[in-house]
């Protein structure tokens, strides 16, 4: 038998190969790239991926391990020649502990639902992802997801305690566990943000927390970005640590009231701040909050009040990069990393390259730790307008680096990015990077053509 006649032996009607099936797996969410995987193979046991993993690694066959498909830098993209392990089938919870605070998941839950099956606890997942309601944690695992309230929480890697891991190889290992103090090197530290490069988790430990006991949410519109940058330098300098501080422009703002009507006020900048802890700190620093907020010239403060308000307030953030779809029939979405201090600049600078290239750029962003989001929107069917798109997006990410900053703040490197890794960090680091991944997967076949180039994956 060949390579397909025993994968579809060890997954009995769970290999796709026709085009019509293969379809919904030629892209990720960066749609301007697609490609045609040999196969699709749908595991629905850890130790269904071993096995499939070790036919890869018999018959040389790469692999790439897909979730959701939520990735915005095309790292969930199929692989030439090989296959697509698809992870959705692997939703349990294996073990929620309240007591230890803990939660024991397989790779295809989706985020949100962690916080779910939590909340009779009064407890929570914290990192939150703009896809959140359908991404899966497999994904937030590789690509080190963070989300709006990474500011005072941190981004996945600080939430994960242990990972049970697939390598390329074949080989079952286990990292970390369920104690919040580590023994050792941090190896499933090491390991989260790897973008599917070393290997595939099947079995994933997270940290729950508490749920804060009071939020002050609150919305601030400035007449233009540079102030509503300044006001988050304001904010921090003001001794405050909110749960999250976001900004949004008026392209974004337009379609967010477009698509979910959240009932923003039409400015050039849009500040939102969210306080959280326990009652009496919440109120004590809301006061603080509101003298920043009125010295920093904001031209219209709303304060939620009340669960609704403050779900209506979030929905329009979270639907932002869905809902630019409505203005444009293409975008692509960066994610480059900036210091707070230099977040005007940056800004002024990305407006300057909009009109310099033709294309609108629509903004939406971290601001707490100055994690970028612009939206260079185009119409892929004009000849040209993607090449144009792409290198606005490369001018903004060659920013980021220029102002200190990096060119992935939780997107990841992927496909888009690669051609700009070596603007970041050195020959020696890239090397030196190279040489992990050859030495764990020397046959390059985990996320072949990924991050790094491919021909430098495999062991000489």
């Amino acid at each position: 038998m060949g390579f397909l006649e025993e994968l579809k032996a060890l997954l009995p009607g769970r290999v796709l190969t026709r085009e019509a099936e293969l379809a919904p797996y030629e892209s990720d969410a960066l749609t301007a790239y697609r490609k045609r995987p040999l196969a699709v193979a749908l595991p629905e046991r850890k130790e269904e991926v071993v096995e499939v993993v070790r036919l890869c690694h018999h018959y040389g066959v790469p692999f790439v391990a897909r979730g959701s498909g939520t990735s915005l830098s095309g790292g969930s993209l199929p692989v030439e020649g090989g296959i697509v392990l698809a992870l959705n089938r692997m939703n349990r919870i294996l073990k929620l502990d309240p007591k230890a605070r803990i939660a024991v998941v397989e790779p295809g839950v989706v985020n949100l639902e962690v916080s779910r099956q939590a909340a009779p606890f009064g407890l929570y997942y914290a990192p939150d992802p703009s896809s959140q309601p359908v991404s899966t944690l497999g994904g937030n695992v590789a690509f080190n997801s963070g989300g709006a309230h990474c500011l005072k929480y941190g981004m996945t890697a600080n939430h994960v305690l242990g990972l049970e891991l697939v390598t390329p190889k074949g080989e079952v290992v286990r990292l970390g566990g369920e104690s919040l103090e580590g023994v050792g090197p941090d190896l499933h530290g090491f390991f989260v943000g790897t973008e599917g490069l070393l290997g595939v988790a099947v079995e994933i430990t997270l940290r729950l927390l508490p749920k804060p006991e009071a939020y002050h949410t609150v919305l601030a519109a400035y007449p233009s970005l540079e102030a509503a940058g300044e006001a988050v330098s304001r904010v921090i300098r003001a001794g405050l640590l909110p749960g999250a501080m976001e900004i949004m422009d008026r392209l974004s703002i337009e379609a967010a009231e477009k698509a979910v009507k959240a009932g923003y006020p039409p400015v050039e900048g849009l500040l939102i701040v969210e306080l959280e802890g326990p009652r009496e700190e919440v109120a004590a620093e809301a006061e603080v909050l509101h003298r920043v907020l009125e010295e920093s010239g904001a031209l219209e403060v709303r304060v939620a009040r009340g669960e609704v308000e403050r779900q209506a307030i979030w929905k329009g953030r979270k639907a932002a990069f869905s809902a630019v779809g409505r203005l444009s029939p293409d975008y692509l979405v960066q994610d480059g990393v900036v210091p707070r201090s230099r977040l005007g600049e940056a800004l002024r600078e990305i407006g300057r390259l909009s009109r310099e290239y033709g294309l609108r750029v629509a903004n939406v962003f971290h601001a707490g730790d100055g994690n970028l989001h612009p939206l260079v929107l185009y119409d892929g069917k004009k000849p040209g307008e993607l090449e144009r798109a792409e290198a606005l997006a490369g001018e903004i990410l060659r920013l980021c680096v220029r102002l200190g900053g990096s060119i992935t703040g939780e997107h990841g490197v992927g496909v888009e990015k690669k051609a700009y890794l070596r603007e970041m960090f050195s020959e020696a680091d890239v090397e030196a990077m190279e040489r992990v991944k050859a030495r764990l997967d020397p046959k390059g076949l985990a996320n072949r053509g990924k991050v790094f180039d491919p021909r430098m994956e495999v062991a000489r």
